[in-house]
Formats: C-alpha cells, sequence, structure tokens
C-alpha cells in the first residue's frame, strides 16, 4: 500500500527536532531507520501530518566505553552492534540479539533507539535492554532526563518518552565475569519474536546462581522481567531440574496475548521453555 500523504522534515540538530516536536505534539512521529515506522505508514495503521527524519542529526551513532558502561548511540545500527568488537568482548548480550534481528538489509537500516522508542511488544531488542538493566537518555526543549529502563516500556507502542522528547543514547553495563544468551522463537528466521528471552548471570562455584537477570519480549503487551523465575534461582544449584521450576513462573504477573500467530496458551507454553532454554544456554 502507499502511505498517506504527509510533511517530511529533515532536521540537523535536536534542538531544531524536538522544538518542532513541541509546536506539533499530535501530528508528527519521529523516524531513524524507519524499519518500524514505514511498514506501519504503508497498512495506514499510523496517519501523522509530519515525519520527523533524525538520519542528519549527527552524533547520535556511536558506541563507546565511558566510567564503567558501555555508551550507545541512539542511531546506532544492529549491523554495528553486531560487529562490535567493544560490545562482543564486553557485553556479548547486544551483538548476540542483533545477529537475529531480521534480515541483513533490516540490520543494516533499523537502529537500537528506533526500535526502543517504537515499543513494539514483539521486538526483539527490549528484551536484552531490560536483563541489563540499561539507563536511556531522552532530549527535550526542556533539557535531557535520564530514564531507568524499568520504567521506560509504558505498554504496546507506549514508553516514557514525551511527544516533544527524543531518545539520544542508552547506557548498558560491562558484563565483567557474567554469561548471556538472547533465544527466540519465530515463526520464520527474518520474524519478530513470537517469544524472545535474554538473560544475563552471574555464576559461582559449584554452578551456583550468584546473580542474574531476565527479560523477556513477544508475550505480553511490553517486553517485562520476570521477578519470579529470578528470585526462585539466586543462590540455587543451575541443575536442570531447578532451571525448569523456575522458568514455570515466566508469564507470573503478566497476561499473554494470543493473536493469529499464537494463542495466549501457546505463548505462555513457549515463555516457560524459551526462559529454560535461554538460562541452560547462558551457563
Amino acid at each position: 500500500m502507499i502511505p498517506p500523504k504527509f510533511e517530511y522534515l529533515a532536521p540537523t540538530s535536536l534542538a531544531e527536532a524536538t522544538a518542532f516536536l513541541a509546536a506539533h505534539p499530535e501530528e508528527a512521529k519521529v523516524v531513524a531507520g524507519g524499519q518500524s515506522l514505514v511498514p506501519v505508514l504503508k497498512l495506514r495503521l499510523a496517519r501523522p501530518g509530519y515525519l520527523v527524519d533524525l538520519g542528519r542529526i549527527s552524533g547520535l551513532s556511536y558506541i563507546r566505553e565511558e566510567a564503567g558502561t558501555i555508551a550507545i548511540g541512539a542511531l546506532t545500527t544492529y549491523a554495528e552492534i553486531k560487529e562490535s568488537a567493544l560490545l562482543r568482548e564486553k557485553c556479548p548480550l547486544l551483538p548476540q540479539t542483533a545477529a537475529v534481528i531480521a534480515d541483513v538489509q533490516v540490520r543494516n537500516r533499523g537502529t537500537i533507539g528506533g526500535s526502543l522508542s517504537h515499543a513494539d511488544p514483539s521486538a526483539d531488542m527490549p528484551a536484552p535492554i531490560l536483563a541489563l538493566g540499561a539507563e536511556l537518555k531522552a532530549v527535550g526543549p526542556k533539557g535531557e532526563r535520564r530514564i531507568a529502563v524499568e520504567n521506560f516500556f509504558h505498554g504496546m507502542f507506549a514508553t516514557a518518552l514525551a511527544p516533544d522528547e527524543i531518545l539520544t543514547e542508552i547506557r548498558v553495563p560491562v558484563l565483567t565475569g557474567q554469561r548471556s544468551a538472547y533465544l527466540k522463537a519465530a515463526r520464520r528466521a527474518t520474524d519478530f519474536a513470537l517469544v524472545g528471552v535474554a538473560v544475563r548471570m552471574r555464576v559461582g562455584k559449584n554452578e551456583t546462581c550468584d546473580e542474574i537477570a531476565i527479560g523477556v519480549t513477544g508475550v505480553a503487551d511490553k517486553a517485562y522481567r520476570p521477578a519470579a523465575v529470578e528470585r526462585a534461582l539466586a543462590g540455587k544449584r543451575l541443575e536442570p531440574k531447578a532451571i525448569e521450576q523456575a522458568a514455570a513462573a515466566a508469564v507470573q504477573g503478566v497476561e499473554p496475548l494470543g493473536n493469529i500467530h499464537g494463542s495466549a496458551e501457546y505463548r505462555a507454553n513457549l515463555a516457560r521453555l524459551y526462559v529454560a532454554r535461554a538460562i541452560a544456554a547462558a551457563k
């Protein structure tokens, strides 16, 4: 299908972009790589009066280590994350996830900031960002603010970003001595996740779980942390039976969604299965 008509803007600074968003809070949409928004426009599920393209704003694509954390610019592509030597060494969970997102074309254009801002409940990237306990930086006309990732996702296509704010940076920890994995179930290799599970953990002597954080996507109306699973494994030996018993709580406290690709019950079963598999893969 052909998108509805809109006015196209290509600001060259964040100040210009956020000022325009502030002036048109109900009519403007931000586009980064376009891999999420353009299909929605084509289906006419969104009809913005203005499209604000961030592609000409410099300084929003980078991966660098700063004060014990890794800062990632919002316009950094999945391909850049996948190939980053710094991330592979010090935060491999993100390259592990980026490697299984869609296809080469999407990875070359899609951006981490665009994915998180769009907040598709089946997107891959929110799961590792939650498991990493990331901090996100948003910039608006009134300045910048930091948002803890646990407060960022509000629901389906809804985030903590104000209408005049733009996500500019994601900060994740250096995973010294930790292990990680991302596994997903999808109809085809290039599809969104029916269920995606990211795990990072610290394993102690005798294979005990000294620390664990899990992010789950594709199941509910937003990505989430299955806190009951994390509590059940804390301090326990990571034996198959313990992992299986803990994974039984993968959807505790959330309402699984059903659609043409799978019922709520099917997604709940997949969540339990893939939480257990991801933990086993990480250990």
